[in-house]
């Protein structure tokens, strides 16, 4: 099982700072990722600007969510 998202701050050059319900917190790097598929629609920062917690993981306006334990293994660099 893996921690809940409680928090998300959109950074500088398309990072977000992530909390979770067990008191850790990290950053996640979405630059890898803004290439490919659904993930195009959110290149733009004031698309990528539009993220919010959605259940246990991120999602974004324009429909775009994330893998709850992806968001965890990618803040923690594992």
């Amino acid at each position: 099982m893996h921690p809940s998202v409680i928090s998300v701050v959109p950074k500088n050059d398309h990072e977000l700072a992530i909390g979770f319900d067990n008191g850790e917190s990290g950053i996640l790097d979405m630059k890898p990722f803004l290439t490919m598929g659904v993930f195009k629609k959110i290149v733009k920062p004031e698309e990528f600007n539009k993220v919010r917690v959605s259940f246990d993981t991120i999602e974004w306006d324009s429909g775009v969510d994330l893998d709850p334990e992806f968001v965890y293994l990618k803040c923690q660099g594992k």
